[in-house]
């Protein structure tokens, strides 16, 4: 397994990029390729139903000519009929050799006319215009005359007790020499229509491609050291820019992100550093002086910087699980009204001195992580154990429909208005010496924030009428409690 993730791992991205063929060149062969068909589909149809309708309109005149002989037939018999046109009925092979009634030897070859028609009478030629004499098939066919191709339609017609055979005929020739003329113009124009298609689609694909192309090369000539650079963005509103928008805001965050945990790391080293040197400190006292320590006392210094370490990282364990989403995963309906009580309890056994007011808690219930929003609670709670001068006050409220909002109250010296954004930074503290002999770890307002964002709330700092600080937490309210 380690040979084929290193063999993988190993290969040149690019190399198996130039293996497929490109969205321009795919473009380009998908669009000529259906373009192609489109036209050759749309050539075909297009010469059979000219032929058609060719062929239907010569059969067409060939019907109306043989509708009149017929009506022509119906009314007078052979005698209506045109005289120039009449012939001998009384030697079928005389009409058959060009022979006339007078011995007139006829063309056998006789011209054949556009549109023919023809009276028969037995297999005998009565009467007859541009057929040359020839006695046309029955039915409604196709027949060649002098090696012309033509359409026959013939009907019966009874006059005086004979029955004759009345045929029209009509020349398929121009409509066969159309539909043939047409085939060269098409396998000619068919070709370079596609041809042009092809050139238009792969000019227009590039031309499109050419901002994404460099939206690309940016990206790869971006590292972890140069996420402030952007991408550039096309003067289109087309998908190409809204990508290049999206990329930007991708980088933006990544800065962000990079930006953090730089500072992160770093004031996680600081805060790291000074109970690590205190330890470090009162271990070379002890080894220098072993009289110099009170018994116990290095026990004591020991147990008391490695909970402040350990309190540091839960505090940034609990940051980062909620920064992840972790904090919202678990989700249920939390009563956060018992939270406030159990803290104020809490309080009262292990700051006897400091009075809690915890009347103006009202049940409210919302939905999310409960020991993340438990640890909300006890952070508003330790914070304003710390910064208070002996009295507290907690509160629900539901300003509201769909919204909750949890208070805790102290009679400190309160947030200035400048700093009360800075406040819920990492690491922030306003009373720096005060709050690292209380404990703090300059994360616990961060961590509230954070939380009540991953719940589709807020966090702020207000004045509180006790005379220091008052700190909301805003929040949705459980469905089934809205």
């Amino acid at each position: 397994m380690a040979e084929v993730a290193g063999a993988t791992a190993g290969r040149d991205p690019s190399t198996r990029v130039r293996r497929g063929a490109g969205v321009r060149v795919r473009t380009t062969v998908a669009a000529t390729l259906v373009v192609a068909l489109a036209f050759t589909a749309g050539a075909v149809v297009l010469v059979l139903a000219l032929g058609a309708s060719l062929r239907g309109a010569a059969e067409t005149s060939a019907e109306n000519r043989a509708e009149e002989i017929a009506d022509l037939l119906d009314g007078g018999g052979p005698a209506a009929l045109p005289a120039e046109s009449t012939e001998r009925a009384d030697d079928p092979a005389d009409d058959r050799t060009g022979q006339g009634r007078d011995g007139e030897d006829e063309d056998e070859d006789e011209d054949v006319a556009e549109i023919a028609w023809q009276v028969a009478q037995d297999d005998a030629v009565v009467a007859s215009s541009g057929s040359g004499g020839r006695l046309l098939p029955l039915g409604d066919t196709r027949t060649d005359l002098d090696g012309d191709p033509y359409v026959v339609v013939t009907e019966r017609v009874e006059h005086e007790g004979t029955t004759y055979v009345v045929s029209g005929a009509a020349s398929l020739e121009g409509a066969d020499d159309s539909v043939a003329a047409l085939w060269p113009l098409l396998a000619v124009g068919i070709p370079v229509a596609v041809l042009l298609v092809g050139a238009t689609t792969w000019v227009v694909t590039g031309r499109a491609l050419r901002p994404v192309e460099r939206i690309r090369e940016r990206v790869a000539s971006i590292g972890s050291s140069a996420l402030d650079q952007r991408v550039p963005v096309p003067p289109s509103r087309d998908e190409v820019a809204r990508l290049a928008h999206t990329m930007n805001d991708m980088l933006e965050r990544l800065e962000t992100s990079a930006t953090k945990q730089r500072q992160f790391v770093s004031d996680t080293s600081h805060e790291l550093r000074s109970p690590l040197a205190g330890l470090r400190q009162t271990a070379e006292v002890a080894r220098a002086h072993p009289d110099a320590l009170e018994p116990g006392e290095l026990t004591e210094a020991v147990l008391e910087e490695t909970a402040r370490m350990q309190h540091l990282v839960e505090q940034m364990l609990v940051l980062t699980r909620t920064e992840e989403g972790a904090s919202t995963r678990r989700q249920a309906d939390v009563d956060l009204d018992d939270l406030l009580l159990a803290e104020a309890s809490r309080v009262r056994r292990a700051f006897p001195g400091v009075e809690v007011d915890s009347t103006g808690v009202a049940p409210v219930r919302a939905h999310g992580d409960g020991p993340a929003l438990a640890q909300v609670v006890r952070n508003l709670v330790d914070n304003a154990v710390r910064h208070s001068a002996g009295r507290l006050r907690l509160g629900t409220t539901t300003p509201e429909p769909g919204w909750l909002e949890v208070a805790v109250e102290d009679d400190g010296s309160g947030v200035a208005p400048d700093q009360r954004e800075r406040v819920f930074e990492r690491f922030v503290r306003l009373d720096e010496a005060r709050a690292r002999d209380d404990g703090g770890s300059g994360l616990g307002l961060a961590i509230v924030r954070e939380v009540a964002r991953a719940h589709g709330g807020e966090a702020r700092v207000d004045a509180s009428p006790l005379g220091g600080a008052r700190f909301v937490v805003r929040l949705p309210v459980a469905r089934d409690a809205s």
